[in-house]
């Protein structure tokens, strides 16, 4: 448990971080881009108003202008070129004295797609371009080269990813380091509590024997009684939920290597499924199994023994009168697939989460009927969970079925 709380520890960690982080990269880069467009776009209105040149050049003094200030040298430094088309589109004039890059012909391509384009503002390649209709009827289309501030918006966004890889990786390694001493406070109150359970039963179990003897030395000199029947059945119910908690205790520890070995998960709950044909048929039920053969797995036996019977046990207590009671247990790929299903009619889907939850139990009355605590499932949980495995329920078509998948490797 602890492992895995170290692992979602750091995964929350690392997708909180990288949210963040994709957030901010995209953030920048949109901004520079559109910062580099609208910088080209007041160039171009500049160009429209002053008829192709640059001066008057905008007022230094405005603080609206701060983002956009062109100098003596901007002329000289800024390529564009400027075309005026008839009222059919064609060329009728050409300005081609601040660009030295592009010819007439290509010149005419470029003014042949921004006008298939139909819009007033865009890109063709790194060019922007602005189109504005004449009193005419014809149009003149401006088109400045980007090329320098579009290459320096890319060049932003690249950095930003690199120095974003390389705060990932910096956290990451940080996390895997510190990870452990931040859920320490959590393990070790975790290890408190199963010390307490553990002391807490080996001190109740004194005074319950105690408490036996006497009633069985009272039975001896007053005879039988229902009072004392009812203390002797509280006190035999005592000590099975104690056993209950120091099992479940002992199951959310994580599995040693010593105490690991490999057994074969079809005999396990072959034998299971043998235990409780005879219960279930008495109980008016009938129980089927498919189970496959040859199927192993590296952990604790006896873990698995109390998980086939608590499903099991499960399934027959809360099946409905007659029901058919299914247990499977095949191999998906690398994984180990046990699946009990029983019919149960009346189950509330949104309390589906909660049966693995300890004491918790979706009808009282009759768990109390059936003798049910509510940590049969959540020890179960704790089982799979030790072996590196999920479990799940679902309720289908008046069928309730709990699936634990558990890696073989």
């Amino acid at each position: 448990m602890i492992r895995s709380l170290r692992r979602k520890f750091i995964l929350v960690a690392m997708l909180s971080l990288v949210g963040t982080m994709v957030v901010l990269c995209t953030a920048i880069g949109i901004g520079n881009h559109c910062a580099a467009t609208g910088r080209a776009d007041r160039m171009i209105d500049l160009l429209r108003q002053n008829n192709g040149a640059f001066f008057p050049p905008a007022p230094r003094s405005d603080p609206s202008n701060f983002d956009f200030q062109i100098t003596p040298e901007t002329p000289f430094e800024t390529r564009y070129f400027i075309v005026g088309l008839t009222p059919r589109q064609k060329i009728r004039s050409f300005d081609l004295d601040h660009i030295a890059a592009l010819d007439r012909r290509t010149v005419a391509d470029t003014v042949r797609q921004i006008m298939d384009a139909g819009t007033e503002r865009g890109y063709v390649g790194h060019y922007r371009f602005g189109v504005f209709p004449d009193a005419g009827g014809g149009t003149t289309v401006i088109v400045l080269d980007c090329f320098l501030q579009l290459q320096s918006a890319n060049h932003m966004l690249r950095l930003t990813a690199v120095i974003f890889l390389a705060c990932g990786l910096m956290v990451f390694t940080l996390l895997l380091f510190l990870s452990k001493r931040a859920i320490r406070p959590f393990a070790d109150n975790l290890e408190r509590q199963r010390q307490f359970i553990t002391d807490a039963s080996h001190e109740l179990k004194t005074p319950l024997a105690i408490l036996s003897a006497d009633i069985g030395l009272l039975e001896d000199t007053c005879g039988n009684d229902k009072w004392l029947e009812s203390a002797r059945s509280q006190i035999i119910r005592l000590d099975q939920l104690i056993k209950n908690l120091v099992e479940l205790a002992r199951t959310e520890e994580t599995v040693r290597e010593d105490a690991a070995a490999c057994f074969s998960v079809s005999e396990v709950a072959q034998a299971n499924a043998d235990a409780f044909q005879p219960l279930a048929e008495a109980d008016g039920k009938t129980l089927e199994a498919e189970i496959a053969g040859g199927i192993c797995l590296k952990g604790v036996q006896d873990n698995f023994f109390r998980l086939f019977s608590i499903l099991l046990d499960n399934a027959v207590k809360y099946s409905d009168p007659g029901g058919t009671i299914r247990l499977s247990v095949s191999r998906r790929g690398r994984n180990i697939c046990i699946a009990v299903s029983n019919p149960c009619a009346g189950v509330d889907r949104a309390q589906l989460p909660r049966y693995f939850d300890r004491f918790y139990r979706a009808d009282s009355s009759r768990a109390r009927s059936t003798g049910g605590y509510g940590i049969g499932l959540s020890t179960a949980r704790a089982i799979v969970t030790r072996h590196r495995g999920r479990i799940v329920n679902h309720y289908e078509n008046g069928i309730l079925t709990f699936t634990a998948t558990i890696p073989q490797g």
